[in-house]
């Protein structure tokens, strides 16, 4: 890594504004600058970008391919800056231009390849690989469009495409020569042959794409490691021939080329219909196929005994979605490597582990046999011969019991089910916080533990602070830094020197006259994209994450209305001034989701609009939430809402970004909260509700009925009431029965109150009561929320990627030239 030439960096930007656009730099917009410096910056990175895979190619260690649905990655060219360490350069380098890095760096879309904590994890666990010298691939998929855009419509979320590559992405490589065909659709032509005496397997009749991959640095911090996140595009096999038109082979041209352009058109298309789930299984075959045959020739260039794959390889699947990998794998090694089943079988066993992110059943995927077997041939063959012998290996450890077989077969009731087929087949599964395994071994996969426990295994989630701390809040970095050193940005739990501070008044005042100037920065924002005025003096109260049922917004804003009512009653009750804010994408095709939303904009029209509290409470619905705008809202938050019904949340990654950046948890005991409050400490953070346990049980035996709760509890009764009687809706009373049907009867749910929001609310509301007496005591607060960030350490990724390592995938450091 050369010292940056400020004198150079600046003719190179001019340079780029002339070779792009043909203007000299005082004519060019602020896209144009911005497109200019990110090529300038891509200069630098390609250096060390190549250094560094000269270095994998002398040093020839194992890589992890990191296979995943989605990379959340945000914008790139902040934290690709932090991470060259040329920040505070490249700001001074464009002052002297007249121009402001962080007005140019809003010039940037957050890239579109991912939408909530899975994929944000996925991105976080890319800058640690590369932080810590371990060889990585990121395998995803260039969407051209993301999952949608939010827009809010009179309170309702409307989903347009978010056009992130427009301008394109600079950051960005397209590799041709590494393109591969994936194949769809046919019939399986098996020959005898002769000369090796085994049958041969030739998929015939088939439909193609051309997998194309673009490659995206991943820059470690201040090491010289660039490593790659390979996203795959699709292009038709046959061009768009003239000659078609002649030959009346128009039809066939065009569906070569929406058969290429659809896979790789949005994340997540709806799947409620056969041909949304269609496109699903595409997609993930698509990116599987072309990532696992790029990493088998990869390793073929330099080794010969493809038996010995393993050893140089390991494929981590975050999550059901890339689990086709095991079949996938079979297939290249016996079809195309000649290998035999057992052979085969071995490699992939001790290739392929698996990432359980979730107990909800939605997300364990399952496949209409017919739709499976019809789409992918070849890879249906092989994943029922899979089937045959792991039923065999249950009927033998489980005679007779055909139960056993039903809860675990690979293929049953019609379905192909993928987390099976992972289990069986990966050398590891893992959950993604302790709370979330034990869950997984005693509930949802209790029969494969118990068939092989030395599989399961806990890695807790984690968060890059380059990203959380040191790009998105760069006050409270550098005064962490000028007061423990800079240590912590590759070595989290240093940040524990910063607990010798929490008891000092004049650190107290510091922070929290940084947590002041974030909040105004905050404020400015809202006032920009939502025209409410908030007070940076009032207390920020924050629930931002994916719109999810379980995770509770529903509880969150009928617990405003309830305070609503409070201080509409008693306007003389003295009350600390609250703004509630929300950010959330609901799935364009989750109809309560999306009402939650309606229903949390129609509640702060009410509120925001109701002169006689005197601003006491305010409600924000942040449009279109996503990793640069969270960047704000984690650095300005006083509390993070963290309130999923108790056995849910699979961890959440959320939780720790609002830690790091000093904000107490109020929250239930799921996920990762849990070990968040054995590291803080129960006294610094606002902890209620059901236990893990008690909803367990309530779900497995009954006994929860939430109309004692309605007909015994007047508050309850009274916000439950308003969603019906047009006191939120007075244009149409019915708008918010499904909100209130979904928590009193099982009109339109399986079960009452499915999560629990009705049991938790007295003791949320009562929590909540808490939050207001300690944020009264300003030294004492001061003291909890100092407390929350020197205690987050542990949730750095670079420890959940170390554990990964020792306990997985066993990687090498690469260790790179000195500077």
């Amino acid at each position: 890594m050369q010292k940056f030439d400020k004198k150079a960096f600046i003719a190179e930007v001019k340079d780029n504004v002339k070779k792009l656009y043909r203007k000299n730099i005082e004519e060019a917009d602020k896209q144009q600058i911005f497109q200019a410096v990110s090529y300038a910056v891509k200069d630098s990175i390609i250096d060390n970008w190549m250094m560094t895979q000269k270095e994998y190619e002398k040093q020839d260690p194992k890589y992890v391919y990191y296979m995943s649905m989605e990379f959340l990655m945000g914008r790139a060219m902040g934290n690709n800056l932090i991470n060259l360490t040329e920040y505070d350069e490249v700001k001074e380098a464009l002052d002297e231009l007249g121009f402001d890095l962080n007005v140019i760096e809003d010039q940037e879309p957050d890239a579109a390849l991912g939408n909530g904590g899975l994929g944000r994890l996925a991105a976080c666990f890319l800058d640690s690989l590369a932080t810590l010298n371990y060889a990585a691939y990121g395998c995803g998929i260039r969407y051209r469009y993301g999952m949608f855009k939010q827009k809010i419509e009179d309170g309702y979320q409307v989903e347009v495409p978010d056009n992130w590559l427009k301008n394109g992405n600079p950051f960005e490589l397209r590799r041709p020569e590494y393109a591969k065909e994936v194949k769809f659709g046919g019939y399986v032509r098996v020959e005898y042959d002769e000369k090796n005496h085994r049958n041969n397997f030739i998929q015939e009749n088939y439909q193609s794409v051309r997998a194309v991959p673009f490659d995206i640095p991943i820059v470690g911090y201040n090491n010289g490691v660039v490593n790659t996140l390979r996203v795959w595009d699709a292009e038709p096999i046959v061009d768009f021939q003239l000659d078609s038109f002649n030959k009346g082979d128009y039809m066939n041209a065009v569906e070569q080329e929406n058969l290429a352009k659809n896979i790789v058109e949005v994340l997540y298309p709806a799947d409620e219909h056969y041909a949304g789930k269609e496109l699903r299984l595409k997609q993930q075959y698509f990116f599987i196929s072309a990532s696992v045959q790029e990493a088998v020739a990869k390793y073929k260039k330099n080794h010969s005994d493809i038996r010995k794959f393993y050893e140089k390889a390991t494929f981590q699947l975050n999550d059901t979605h890339p689990t086709v990998a095991v079949a996938e794998l079979m297939r290249v090694l016996m079809d195309e490597e000649g290998l035999g089943w057992d052979e085969a079988w071995e490699v992939t066993t001790k290739t392929c582990a698996y990432t359980n992110h979730t107990i909800m059943a939605e997300a364990l995927e399952k496949w209409p046999i017919e739709l499976f077997s019809r789409l992918l041939p070849r890879i249906y063959q092989i994943i029922e011969e899979i089937n045959r012998r792991f039923v065999e290996e249950i009927k033998a450890k489980y005679p007779g019991n055909q139960e056993k077989i039903r809860k675990m077969a690979i293929i049953y009731d019609g379905q192909v089910k993928m987390a099976h087929l992972a289990i069986a087949a990966g050398y590891s599964v893992n959950g993604v916080a302790a709370l979330h395994t034990e869950i997984l071994k005693k509930q949802e996969l209790r029969d494969f533990y118990e068939m092989m426990p030395e599989k399961f295994n806990s890695k807790t989630n984690g968060i890059t602070q380059r990203r959380f701390l040191l790009h998105g809040n760069p006050l409270l970095a550098r005064w962490v830094t000028a007061h423990i050193g800079d240590g912590w940005i590759t070595n989290l739990p240093e940040i524990h020197k910063m607990a010798v501070y929490v008891d000092d008044p004049k650190a107290q005042q510091e922070f929290m006259n940084i947590k002041y100037q974030n909040k105004v920065r905050l404020a400015k924002y809202i006032r920009e994209h939502n025209g409410i005025e908030v007070d940076p003096r009032s207390i920020f109260d924050v629930q931002v994450k994916r719109l999810h049922e379980y995770k509770r917004q529903l509880m969150n804003i009928l617990h405003v209305m309830y305070l609503y009512n409070q201080i509409k009653d008693h306007p003389e009750m003295d009350f600390y001034p609250r703004t509630f804010i929300f950010g959330a994408k609901a799935a364009a095709g989750y109809r309560r989701a999306k009402l939650t939303i309606k229903l949390i904009n129609s509640v702060a029209d009410v509120i925001n609009n109701d002169a006689s509290i005197n601003g006491k409470l305010k409600v924000v619905f942040i449009e279109d939430y996503r990793v640069s705008n969270a960047e704000l809202i984690f650095a300005a938050a006083d509390v993070s809402e963290q309130i999923s019904t108790a056995s849910k949340e699979a961890s959440g990654t959320g939780n720790m970004k609002f830690m790091l950046n000093g904000a107490p948890t109020l929250g239930t005991m799921d996920g990762a909260n849990v070990e968040i409050v054995q590291e803080v400490g129960k006294e610094n953070a606002f902890i209620f509700g059901l236990t893990a346990q008690q909803v367990i049980d309530y779900e497995n035996h009954g006994g929860y009925n939430p109309m004692d709760y309605f007909n015994n509890d007047q508050d309850i009764r009274r916000v439950l009431m308003q969603l019906i009687n047009g006191e939120y809706a007075p244009d149409d009373t019915e708008r918010f029965r499904d909100l209130y049907n979904s928590l009193l009867n099982t009109k339109s749910s399986d079960r009452a109150d499915t999560y629990f929001i009705l049991a938790d609310f007295k003791s949320y509301a009562a929590a909540q009561c808490e939050v207001e007496k300690a944020y009264r005591d300003e030294k004492g607060w001061a003291r909890m929320a100092m407390l929350n960030m020197a205690c987050s350490g542990k949730f750095t990724s670079d420890r959940t990627i170390q554990e990964y390592v020792d306990e997985l995938w066993h990687l090498d450091k690469v260790i790179m030239p000195e500077k």
